[in-house]
């Protein structure tokens, strides 16, 4: 049962990050050719739509399709309640955002934003079809599956918003390649879980997810509302090119990320689910992820700190140098977003729904708070404010597992310590390596390169745990 457990785990995490970091080169690489045609402004009306594309998406995602994992004895009429309800819920989402639209226009002042509106939001009918389907790949720790089906989504969606951006669309060529992207994701999913859904909605086996799925479903709409405030407010108190500016540095900050909260989120909560009665084993599996997760993340955010200019600079011209700072700023909020998820996952297999709706609820109290001080001193603060508000949530987060767990703060903070320590040395070293290099190419290559090398050099002369860690998951097929 253990070594199927680990064989699981070890594959699921493989394929997990083989699908995120496919997906992020290729949104990388598609990113910087859409960047180079369409205009500041073009990427700051698409993020005007962010929050209730964000939240609606949040309301179909969150509750019932997490509910549906965290369920040990799920039965087929669960599955079909799950559908049907996600259906009626994509399809009222829709609905609402389409006649909705002629306000958002006005709201913004951007009319071109009624007949955006419109299309943009086809995806979540299509998103509400395929959830079950994903739960169940992910029930299963088929992540080679989900893997798959992601990276030629990836694919059709770069390639039909390339063409349409260099066919002139501008703006549309986002919105309607969006369309493409879901609908072929939704195809894929059905065609390869061979799941057909029985004709029955069941109240009872709503009423028995409701309890944690609710939690879900509102922890989810507060996260939603409180990431996507920033895109609101700045999309409304400033111009649309400064919403680009932002959108553009909070993508490529993301990017790493992104990368690691995908496959924490997809990995870490099945597998938790599956020790959620054996508190000593889940303790062991939460160390042990906390330091690999401080130690892949942390480097390459620092990395990115400290190469933000060249980066921007080399892929998408000096039009958008003004995105420089905001990146490096950025970086520094989202370092500590994966850590959260580790704790979050945690607490959630546990059933502990309640206790992470109360974390969410305190740490988007301080957030807003922040964010209302920061608003009159522009961007630049409101992005600094980000940082604080990372670093109290972060140990937020930390808090309450060691209630809920018993793990010590001690131990938690001693986990972080290592890593953090030998990224800082390598952004220090990593710098003056590049600071007189004056070919923004050859700076990113250097610095990677100088970067690198440090990090892993310092790891090994101080014998990591981390280190340790990483050469353990590179040699588990060997070991079970």
């Amino acid at each position: 049962m253990a070594a199927s457990l680990q064989r699981k785990a070890f594959w699921g995490m493989v394929w997990n990050f083989a699908e995120s970091f496919s997906l992020q080169i290729i949104q990388f690489i598609i990113g910087i050719f859409m960047a180079r045609i369409l205009q500041p402004s073009d990427y700051g009306m698409v993020g005007m739509l962010s929050i209730f594309l964000t939240i609606s998406n949040m309301l179909i995602t969150s509750g019932f399709y997490r509910a549906l994992i965290q369920k040990k004895d799920r039965t087929a009429i669960d599955y079909s309640t799950v559908f049907y309800f996600n259906i009626v819920v994509g399809i009222i989402l829709y609905l609402v955002l389409f006649f909705s639209s002629p306000y958002i226009a006005l709201f913004y002042n951007v009319p071109i934003l009624e007949d955006l509106t419109k299309v943009i939001a086809i995806p979540l009918i299509l998103n509400s079809l395929s959830q079950v389907q994903n739960a169940k790949f992910a029930i299963e720790m088929n992540f080679k599956m989900l893997a798959k089906i992601s990276i030629i989504t990836a694919i059709i969606t770069g390639i039909s918003s390339l063409y349409m951006a260099y066919s002139g669309f501008g703006v549309w060529s986002i919105a309607y390649s969006s369309v493409i992207g879901e609908s072929s994701r939704c195809i894929l999913l059905w065609f390869f879980a061979n799941w057909i859904p029985l004709w029955k909605f069941s109240w009872k086996s709503f009423r028995e997810m409701f309890s944690f799925g609710s939690k879900m479903f509102a922890s989810g709409l507060l996260e939603s509302i409180y990431n996507n405030l920033y895109t609101l407010i700045i999309g409304k108190k400033f111009a649309a090119t400064e919403l680009g500016y932002y959108t553009r540095a909070n993508g490529y900050a993301q990017l790493p990320v992104a990368t690691f909260n995908n496959a924490l989120s997809k990995v870490t909560f099945p597998m938790f689910c599956e020790v959620q009665k054996d508190d000593e084993r889940m303790i062991l599996l939460y160390h042990k992820l906390l330091r690999f997760t401080a130690f892949i993340i942390f480097p390459i955010m620092m990395l990115f700190i400290v190469l933000a200019r060249p980066l921007i600079l080399f892929m998408i011209t000096d039009k958008w140098e003004s995105c420089v700072i905001l990146l490096q700023i950025l970086c520094l909020s989202y370092i500590w977003h994966p850590v959260q998820i580790v704790n979050i996952n945690l607490l959630q297999a546990k059933g502990r729904a309640d206790v992470t709706l109360k974390i969410d609820i305190l740490k988007k109290g301080i957030g807003v708070l922040v964010l209302c001080l920061t608003i009159p001193l522009g961007v630049v603060a409101m992005c600094i404010g980000l940082i604080v508000v990372s670093l109290i949530s972060t140990l937020v987060n930390i808090y309450f597992t060691k209630r809920i767990m018993h793990i010590e703060i001690l131990s938690q903070v001693k986990d972080l310590c290592p890593p953090l320590l030998y990224s800082l040395f390598m952004m220090i070293i990593t710098y003056f390596a590049t600071s007189l290099i004056p070919q923004n190419g050859l700076r990113i290559f250097v610095g990677g390169v100088v970067g690198i090398v440090t990090y892993f050099f310092v790891a090994y002369l101080f014998r990591s745990k981390e280190l340790q860690y990483l050469f353990e998951f590179i040699n588990k097929k060997k070991s079970i």
